[in-house]
C-alpha cells in the first residue's frame, strides 16, 4: 500500500503547476489595468499621420481630442500604429475603436511585440499567425483576452483591412500588469556556478525554470554532473534547445542508455522562451514555450545522484576536470529559479552561495544587429545603396530552408546594368548582367538550405566579382568597365520587372532667364504602348527613382505658384508632383523621411543653399509611370547649377502571362519569385507577352441558378503548375466552384461551407487539402476573390485578404496532375453539390476562360452577373452614384461637384480680380399678394430647411467674398474672410431680423495655401468643417427655411442689397485665387460653367479660367503673391497651360467654354487619354469602369 502511495505522489509532485513555475509568480492574479491611458504623447509613434490632429498622440481609447484618434497619410498595409510602456509589462489583452465621429475604422488588424523597439515578434496562438478582428463602426470597443498573454515594452499594430468608405482610423487600449524580472547576462565566456545547500536529505524533486534569450545559436544553458561522470545538460545546437541526461559511468548496466531530448527550433530569433524542467528521481518533464516532453530513464534513483553544484551559461568548474568543451551560452537569462530560489538575485547580491565567473552583469542589452523575417513569397526589403560609387559591396546573414529563392537585386546608375543574387538547388548564385555582354554567372557554398545562418560577402568593380559564401569564395573575371551603384538594394523573394528607357544616362541644367525652358528631355522606352501597360497594370506596385543633384538651387514653383518643373507620364498627362506614394505629397525622399537638410522643406533642393545638395525623388503612382518627359525651367538665377538622372521603371507583382525568348537586347529583366511560377534559365532573357482582352475578362461573368447546372470546357492542362484565380458571390452555404477528374488524379475548389473555402487535389499520393477559414462569412452577396495555386513544391490558398495557407509537396512523391475529362464550372460531373450564384474573371494558368460565351448555350446559366455596385461602388468617389452594367459599373457624376471616371477629378478656376460666376436656380418673377399661385408655388420649390455646402479654395487677399446665395425675400448666406483671414458665415434667414454671424478663428486662411470648408444645414443647427479636422457647431436664431432660393454668387457681387456691412465690403472685393468642388445642394456651379451638359444657368463675368487643381503647385514653405492659373491637365501638354479667354456670359450659345482637354476612356486597353477631338457627345458623361486592378494578396514590407 505504501508503495501505491507513494507512486501517487510522484505522479502528483510531477504535474505542472504555477505553484513550481516562479517566472509569473510575482505578477498579481487580476492583471488587466488599462496600461496605455495614462501614457504621454510621446509614448505613441506611428508609420505617418494623416495631419497633426491625426497624429498618433490621440490615439487613446475613448479620446476625442485632436481629430479623434489616429489616422495615417496613406491607407495602405504598410502602416503602424506603435506604444511604448516605458518598462516590459505583461500584456493580458487589447481593444480598439476608429476615429472619434468619423468613416475611419479598422476592421482587422495584426499585433507585434519587442523589448527594445527594433526586433519584432509577431503575436501567435496555436502556432499560427493570428489576424485580429478590428471594428465594424467608428465608436464601438472591440475587446480582445490574449491567450496566452506575453511581456513586452512595444507594441505595434499594423492595419490589415478598414472600412473602404473611409482611411485607416485608430483608437487604442492595452491591458495587463506591472511584469517582474530578474536578467543576468553572458557574454559567451561567463558563468555562474551555484552551490546548493547540503542537506541529508536531497530534495525529492528537482524544479528549473527559466527565460532565455539567445544571441547566439550555439551554447550551454546550465550543467550539474555526479561524481561518476553522471551529468544533465541543457544546451542550445543550432537553433534547437536539447536536453542530455547521462550516467558517463560505463560500468553501470548497458539498459540504462543516455537520453537525448530536442525541442523547439529557430530559439537563437532574440526573443525570450521560456524553460521548465521538472525531475523526480528518473521522471522527467521538459517543457519549452508550452511544448512539454514526458519520459522515465531507465535505472534505479542513483541513476540521477548529482553533486551539489549547478553552472548556468558554461561548464566552467573550478577543481575539476572538464567533461566538455561546448560553446558557452551568449544571451541573457531571465527569472532564473532552482527550487524556488531566485539564483539571480543572490548573483546580486553577491551571495556565497554564487560563483560569478567572466563578464555576467544584470543587464539585458538590445542587439546591434536585427534579423528581418519575411514572411512569404511577395515580401521584400528595399534598403539605401551606396549610389555613385565605382563598385558593389554588400554583406549580409541568411537563413532558409528553401532550395530556390530570390535574396538580392540591385540596379546599376547610368545604365551599366543589374545583378541578382538567389539560390538554386541549395547553392547561391550571382548573376551580373551588363549591356551588349552576356550574363556573368559566379556559384558558391553548398546545402545552404539548411536554416542554419550563412555569411554572405559579394563585391564587383572594374573588371571581377567574387562572392563568398562562409568559407567558399569563387571569382568571375568581367570585361574592365565602370560598375556605378546603385541607389537600393531589393532583398527578399520577389520578381522584378526592370524596364530601360533610351534617354542619356544624365542631364545637366544651367541658370537661364526667368521662365525659359532650360531643359525639355523625352525618354523612349524599347517596349510597345502595349507591353508597358501590360507591366504596369499586372504589378503589385511600381516606381521609378529621379536623382538630383543641386547648386544654388531654385524652387519647384514660382513665386506666383506657377510650376517650374513638370514631367510627363505614360499616358502623355503631364504631372506637376515630386515623389511620394501620393500626388498630393509633393515631398523628396528626405521629407517623406522628416531628414532634410533645412525643416522648412520638404526637398533638399529647395532650400536654396550655396553648396551642392542632393534627393532622391521616388515616384510610384504607377498609372502615371513610366515618367515620358521630364521639363524644367528656371527662377531667374543665372547662376544655378543641377543635373538628374532618371533611372529605369521598376515594377513587382504579377507574372502570370510572362514568357521567356531568346534576343540580344534585353527590354525586361525578371527574376524569379520563391514558388518558381518562373523557370530560370542562364543566358535567356525575359519578356512581358501582352495577353489581348485582359481587361475585359475582369467582368466577364456567368450566373449559376440551379444546383444541376454548371459550364464544361476542356481539360485543364496545369500537369506540373497550376494557378487558379476567380471571383465569386453566392448566398448559399455551400457548393463546388471547379471539377476536373482523371483516371485517380482530380483538382477541385468548393465553398465547403459558409465560412471555408477548401482546394483539394490528387497528384497519385492521395487526396491533399488546403482550406481557409474567414470569421465572417462567405455567402453574404458580395465579390470574393479566389486563388489556388499548386505546383511541385506545394500548394497554397488565398481568399481575399485573409492570411494564405500553404501546404507543402511530400519530398518524393509524385508532382504530375494527370486529367482527362472535361472541366466543370459551377457544378460536378455527377449534377451534385452544385454552385448557384456568379463566377467572374476566372482564369486558368493566365489563360481567361470566357464564361459569358459558354453561358449563353447552356440551360441554368445566363451570361453576365448583377450587383457589382455592392462591391465596388465605394470607388464612385464625392457624391458619385454607382450605376449596375452587365459588365461593370459606371459611376453617375450628375450631381458631383467632381468629374472623371470615378468623380474624382477636381474642377478648379481661377478668378482674376473683378470676376464673378452666378448659379440662378430660378428666373425671376416679381412677387406681391396678388401673385398667381403659380408664380409662388415656383419659388417654394427652391425653399429650404437644410443644405450641405462644399468649396475649396486659395487665395492670399483680404477680405474675400467665398460665397453668396441670395433669395428673392432678402434672405441670404455668405461665406467670407476678414480681414485678418479668419472665416465667417452668415445666415439672414429672416429679413425681418438680423443675421446669424459666427467667426471661426482656425487660422489666418489667406496664406495661399488650400483650404477646405464643408457647411451642413439642420434646419437651426449649422455644423461647420475645415480642412478635414477642425469642426464647430452653431445655433441659429434668425430662422430654419431659406426662402426662394434665388442665385449663387462666386466672386464680385455688384448688388447685395440688404446684406451687412461686412458682407458688402466682402462681395465688393470679390475673391481673386482659385476655387474648386463648390457644391450647394445638388448644384455644382464651376461644373455647371466648365463642363455644361445641358441648358445654361451660369453667368460669368470678368476673367475666369480652368485650372488642373487648386492644389497643384503649392509652394512649399512660402505662399504666394498672387495665384494664377496653373498647369492644365491636357493631352500632350508639355508646360503650363494658356489662361484662355475670359468666360463672359457662358451661357451664351457661341460662347467658348475652356476646359481640360483630356478626358479618360476605360476600354478594352484599359485606360487611355482622349485628345480634345475625341470628346464625348455630353462631357459629364461618365466612363465605364471596365479595367480595374484588384490585388488579393497583401504585401508585407519589414
Amino acid at each position: 500500500m505504501a508503495s501505491v502511495a507513494w507512486a501517487v505522489l510522484k505522479v502528483l509532485l510531477l504535474l505542472p503547476t504555477q505553484t513550481w513555475s516562479p517566472v509569473g509568480a510575482g505578477n498579481p492574479p487580476d492583471c488587466d489595468a488599462p496600461l496605455a491611458s495614462a501614457l504621454p504623447r510621446s509614448s505613441f509613434s506611428s508609420s505617418s499621420e494623416l495631419s497633426s490632429s491625426h497624429g498618433p498622440g490621440f490615439s487613446r481609447l475613448n479620446r476625442r481630442d485632436g481629430a479623434g484618434g489616429w489616422t495615417p497619410l496613406v491607407s495602405n498595409k504598410y502602416q503602424w500604429l506603435q506604444i511604448d510602456l516605458g518598462e516590459r509589462m505583461e500584456v493580458t489583452a487589447v481593444a480598439t475603436q476608429g476615429g472619434y465621429g468619423s468613416s475611419d475604422w479598422v476592421t482587422s488588424y495584426l499585433l507585434m511585440f519587442s523589448d527594445g523597439g527594433r526586433n519584432w515578434k509577431q503575436y501567435r496562438r496555436e502556432e499560427s499567425i493570428w489576424g485580429f478582428p478590428g471594428n465594424t463602426n467608428a465608436d464601438s470597443v472591440v475587446h480582445y483576452r490574449l491567450q496566452p498573454p506575453f511581456e513586452a515594452r512595444f507594441l505595434r499594430f499594423l492595419p490589415l483591412a478598414w472600412n473602404p468608405r473611409g482611411r485607416i482610423g485608430m483608437r487604442i487600449e492595452v491591458y495587463g500588469c506591472a511584469y517582474k524580472s530578474e536578467v543576468v547576462y553572458f557574454d559567451g565566456q561567463s558563468a555562474l556556478l551555484y552551490t546548493l545547500d547540503k542537506k541529508p536529505l536531497k530534495p525529492i524533486r528537482d524544479v528549473i525554470s527559466l527565460k532565455f534569450k539567445a544571441m547566439q545559436s550555439n551554447g550551454i544553458l546550465l550543467h550539474r554532473e555526479g561524481q561518476h561522470g553522471n551529468h544533465i545538460t541543457l544546451e542550445l545546437i543550432k537553433g534547437k534547445l536539447v536536453f542530455f541526461l547521462n550516467s558517463g559511468n560505463a560500468k553501470l548496466p548497458s539498459t540504462i542508455a543516455p537520453v537525448t531530448l530536442t525541442l523547439g527550433s529557430l530559439l537563437d530569433d532574440q526573443h525570450w522562451h521560456s524553460v521548465l524542467i521538472e525531475l523526480l528521481d528518473t521522471q522527467v518533464n521538459f517543457t519549452v514555450d508550452k511544448h512539454t516532453h514526458h519520459f522515465q530513464a531507465k535505472g534505479d534513483s542513483s541513476y540521477l545522484d548529482l553533486n551539489f553544484e549547478i553552472s548556468f551559461g558554461g561548464i566552467s568548474t573550478p577543481g575539476r576536470s572538464r567533461a566538455f568543451t561546448r560553446k558557452s551560452f551568449h544571451g541573457c537569462l531571465e527569472n532564473l529559479y532552482y527550487n524556488g530560489v531566485d539564483v539571480t538575485e543572490l548573483a546580486k547580491k553577491h551571495k556565497p552561495q554564487i560563483l560569478m565567473m567572466g563578464n555576467v552583469s544584470f543587464s539585458c542589452p538590445q542587439p546591434q544587429t536585427v534579423p528581418v523575417t519575411f514572411l512569404s513569397s511577395r515580401s521584400y526589403l528595399a534598403l539605401p545603396g551606396n549610389s555613385g560609387e565605382d563598385k558593389v559591396s554588400v554583406t549580409f546573414q541568411f537563413r532558409t530552408w528553401n532550395r530556390a529563392g530570390h535574396l538580392l537585386f540591385g540596379e546599376l546608375r547610368r545604365g551599366s546594368g543589374s545583378f541578382v543574387l538567389f539560390l538554386k538547388d541549395g547553392k547561391l548564385k550571382l548573376s551580373l548582367f551588363q549591356p551588349g555582354q552576356s550574363p556573368r554567372n559566379v556559384t558558391a557554398g553548398a546545402g545552404l538550405n539548411d536554416g542554419q545562418w550563412h555569411s554572405v560577402s559579394f563585391s564587383a568593380k572594374w573588371s571581377h566579382m567574387n562572392v563568398v559564401v562562409d568559407n567558399d569564395t569563387a571569382v568571375q573575371p568581367l570585361v574592365a568597365v565602370l560598375i556605378d551603384s546603385g541607389d537600393t538594394y531589393y532583398f527578399g523573394d520577389s520578381a522584378w520587372t526592370v524596364v530601360r528607357h533610351g534617354g542619356p544616362d544624365a542631364v545637366t541644367l544651367r541658370g537661364a532667364p526667368s521662365g525659359h525652358p532650360r531643359s525639355a528631355v523625352s525618354f523612349a522606352y524599347a517596349a510597345g504602348a502595349g507591353q508597358l501597360r501590360a507591366a504596369v497594370n499586372l504589378a503589385e506596385r511600381c516606381e521609378q527613382r529621379l536623382a538630383l543633384r543641386c547648386g544654388t538651387a531654385r524652387r519647384p514653383d514660382s513665386r506666383d505658384g506657377t510650376p517650374l518643373s513638370w514631367w510627363v507620364g505614360r499616358t502623355n498627362e503631364t504631372h506637376t508632383y515630386w515623389g511620394g506614394s501620393l500626388p498630393d505629397a509633393q515631398k523628396c525622399t528626405c521629407g517623406l523621411e522628416g531628414n532634410c537638410i533645412d525643416s522648412q522643406y520638404y526637398c533638399n533642393c529647395d532650400a536654396g543653399r550655396n553648396e551642392w545638395t542632393s534627393d532622391t525623388i521616388v515616384l510610384s503612382q504607377k498609372e502615371h509611370l513610366p515618367v515620358t518627359q521630364i521639363v524644367m525651367t528656371d527662377a531667374g538665377q543665372p547662376h544655378s547649377e543641377a543635373d538628374y538622372t532618371l533611372g529605369p521603371l521598376l515594377c513587382r507583382g504579377d507574372t502570370r502571362i510572362l514568357k521567356v525568348w531568346r534576343r540580344e537586347s534585353v527590354i525586361f529583366e525578371i527574376f524569379p519569385s520563391l514558388f518558381g511560377r518562373l523557370r530560370w534559365e542562364d543566358g535567356l532573357s525575359l519578356g512581358v507577352q501582352h495577353k489581348p482582352g485582359q481587361d475585359e475578362s475582369f467582368w466577364n461573368s456567368a450566373s449559376f441558378n440551379t444546383e444541376t447546372s454548371y459550364l464544361h470546357f476542356p481539360a485543364f492542362h496545369g500537369e506540373l503548375t497550376a494557378d487558379v484565380c476567380f471571383f465569386f458571390k453566392t448566398t448559399v452555404s455551400s457548393g463546388v466552384f471547379m471539377e476536373n477528374l482523371g483516371i485517380t488524379d482530380f483538382i477541385r475548389i468548393e465553398l465547403r461551407a459558409p465560412t471555408e473555402v477548401t482546394f483539394s487535389f490528387d497528384v497519385g499520393n492521395g487526396p491533399c487539402e488546403v482550406t481557409v477559414q474567414s470569421p465572417t462569412p462567405f455567402n453574404d452577396n458580395q465579390w470574393h476573390h479566389v486563388r489556388a495555386e499548386r505546383n511541385v513544391k506545394g500548394a497554397s490558398l488565398q481568399v481575399d485578404q485573409l492570411p494564405q495557407k500553404m501546404q507543402p509537396a511530400p519530398a518524393d512523391g509524385h508532382v504530375r496532375l494527370q486529367l482527362n475529362s472535361q472541366l466543370f464550372i459551377g457544378g460536378t460531373a455527377t449534377r451534385q453539390r452544385g454552385f448557384l450564384g456568379c463566377i467572374r474573371s476566372l482564369q486558368l494558368n493566365g489563360v481567361a476562360l470566357d464564361l459569358e460565351e459558354r453561358a449563353t448555350v447552356t440551360p441554368g446559366v445566363e451570361p453576365g452577373c448583377a450587383g457589382h455596385c455592392s462591391t465596388y461602388g465605394h470607388l464612385c468617389r464625392n457624391g458619385g452614384r454607382c450605376r449596375e452594367k452587365r459588365r461593370g459599373v459606371t459611376c453617375d457624376c450628375a450631381f458631383s461637384a467632381y468629374d472623371g471616371p470615378f468623380c474624382s477629378n477636381e474642377i478648379s478656376a481661377y478668378f482674376a480680380t473683378g470676376s464673378s460666376m452666378t448659379y440662378h436656380f430660378q428666373e425671376h418673377y416679381t412677387l406681391s399678394e396678388n401673385s398667381s399661385s403659380l408664380v409662388s408655388s415656383l419659388h417654394r420649390d427652391v425653399t429650404l430647411t437644410r443644405e450641405m455646402i462644399t468649396l475649396s479654395f486659395r487665395t492670399t487677399r483680404t477680405p474675400s467674398l467665398l460665397l453668396y446665395v441670395s433669395s428673392f425675400y432678402e434672405e441670404y448666406l455668405s461665406v467670407i474672410l476678414a480681414n485678418n483671414g479668419s472665416l465667417q458665415i452668415r445666415y439672414k434667414l429672416d429679413r425681418h431680423q438680423n443675421p446669424d454671424a459666427f467667426t471661426f478663428d482656425f487660422k489666418n486662411m489667406a496664406d495661399g495655401q488650400l483650404h477646405q470648408v464643408k457647411i451642413n444645414r439642420e434646419e437651426a443647427v449649422v455644423m461647420v468643417e475645415v480642412n478635414q479636422s477642425a469642426k464647430k457647431q452653431v445655433i441659429l436664431s434668425s430662422g430654419t427655411e431659406f426662402n426662394a432660393v434665388k442665385s449663387l454668387i462666386l466672386g464680385k457681387v455688384l448688388e447685395a442689397a440688404g446684406a451687412d456691412p461686412d458682407t458688402r465690403r466682402a462681395a465688393t472685393s470679390g475673391f481673386t485665387g482659385c476655387l474648386s468642388a463648390v457644391r450647394f445642394g445638388r448644384a455644382a456651379p464651376l461644373k455647371a460653367a466648365l463642363r455644361p451638359s445641358g441648358p445654361s444657368r451660369v453667368t460669368v463675368r470678368g476673367h475666369v479660367a480652368p485650372m488642373a487643381r487648386c492644389a497643384a503647385g503649392a509652394a512649399s514653405g512660402s505662399p504666394a503673391r498672387e495665384l494664377a492659373p496653373r498647369l492644365a491637365g491636357g493631352a500632350g501638354r508639355s508646360g503650363p497651360a494658356d489662361e484662355g479667354e475670359p468666360l463672359v456670359n457662358a451661357d451664351r450659345r457661341d460662347s467658348a467654354v475652356i476646359g481640360d482637354t483630356g478626358f479618360l476612356r476605360i476600354g478594352r486597353a484599359g485606360f487611355e487619354l482622349l485628345a480634345s477631338s475625341d470628346l464625348p457627345a455630353s462631357a459629364s458623361q461618365s466612363a465605364e469602369i471596365t479595367g480595374v486592378s484588384h490585388h488579393a494578396r497583401p504585401s508585407l514590407i519589414f
